[in-house]
């Protein structure tokens, strides 16, 4: 059993409480290896911005959970070496199973994801109790799911998205004693959240996605007051990026993501935590893309992976200065 504490992280609550009272959210940036982990960790120093670090159970089977446990320990360090000590959340997302989350919370997960939106409500509430129990004797929180958003992103698939009902949240709070509740409004996860046929286009030509449903969070709000919500699937997938990976030989295609301006919003809410994982996947393949493409003759992993790098720390510091308002918070 290794506590997340002494590896020097922290849970989310704190700091999703101070990110509810300031009005901004905290940034969720997914990771599977150690490039993406130094760019978000450079990004949220050089910002001065909390962060979570966010593994996805296929993340956890392809990085390994002991290595992860040690580039978790690395991560506070190198934040520390920058200049920073900036508040490090680990944290599961899409916890599937009470084992999943039981084995995350023992190689010092700071916070688990048990995500029983799939099941009928009971059972969904009998889970994430159970996990709740479980894990605050560690003093690891918990973030529950109601809702189902659709798309595509690792070992999380569905069809469709069924959203949120308002009258369910105050019931499934009280009754789990989750930390932390994601809600479906309209976001979706993957690059192609929306087929062409659902948006409209604007003057540009540009595809518009239909608008989140802020009625839903609003109703959410009213009944559990103060409470941090947590938004998954909410990239925007930049179309520059899109743009420069099917210029240099991908097949991207009707990629739509969420607009900032309405993530920007929901950062000013209840909304506490927004997960960011596709706009990162998007960026880091366009520059190892372009540098491939332009250097045909490159077999140096650092000279593709390092432009990706920074690439996405890029990417990650516009996201948390002017979408998630996170700067200056740590």
């Amino acid at each position: 059993m290794v506590s997340f504490k002494e590896i020097g992280l922290v849970n989310s609550r704190e700091i999703f409480a101070k990110a509810f009272n300031g009005r901004y959210a905290i940034p969720a940036f997914n990771f599977n290896n150690m490039e993406q982990m130094q760019a978000i960790i450079q990004a949220c120093v050089e910002t001065k911005s909390p962060v979570i670090l966010q593994i996805s159970s296929g993340a956890r089977k392809y990085a390994n959970q002991t290595l992860l446990r040690y580039m978790a320990q690395g991560a506070v360090e190198y934040a520390k070496e920058l200049g920073c000590n900036i508040p490090i959340v680990l944290h599961l997302d899409h916890g599937d199973s009470f084992e999943l989350c039981k084995s995350c919370i023992e190689f010092g997960f700071s916070s688990v994801m048990i995500d029983g939106s799939h099941l009928p409500y009971d059972q969904n509430v009998e889970l994430t109790k159970k996990v709740v129990e479980y894990a605050h004797q560690f003093d690891v929180t918990v973030e529950g799911e109601l809702g189902v958003l659709a798309g595509v992103e690792d070992d999380v698939v569905a069809e469709k998205s069924n959203y949120t009902r308002p009258e369910e949240v105050e019931d499934f709070v009280k009754k789990t004693g989750v930390d932390s509740l994601a809600i479906s409004i309209g976001t979706s996860h993957g690059a192609n959240k929306f087929k062409p046929e659902q948006c409209t286009r604007d003057a540009n030509g540009v595809l518009l996605p239909p608008p989140l449903r802020f009625d839903i969070l609003e109703e959410i709000e009213k009944r559990i007051p103060g409470f941090p919500i947590v938004l998954h699937g909410s990239s925007s997938v930049p179309q520059d990026q899109v743009a420069k990976i099917n210029q240099y030989g991908g097949a991207i295609k009707d990629a739509v993501g969420i607009p900032e301006d309405q993530l920007r919003q929901a950062a000013k809410s209840a909304v506490c935590k927004v997960n960011i994982d596709s706009d990162g996947r998007l960026a880091m393949t366009a520059a190892v893309r372009e540098v491939l493409a332009n250097s045909p003759a490159e077999f140096d992993p650092r000279k593709y992976l390092g432009p990706a790098r920074d690439s996405l720390k890029n990417l990650y510091m516009h996201k948390v200065k002017n979408v998630l308002g996170s700067d200056n918070k740590a």
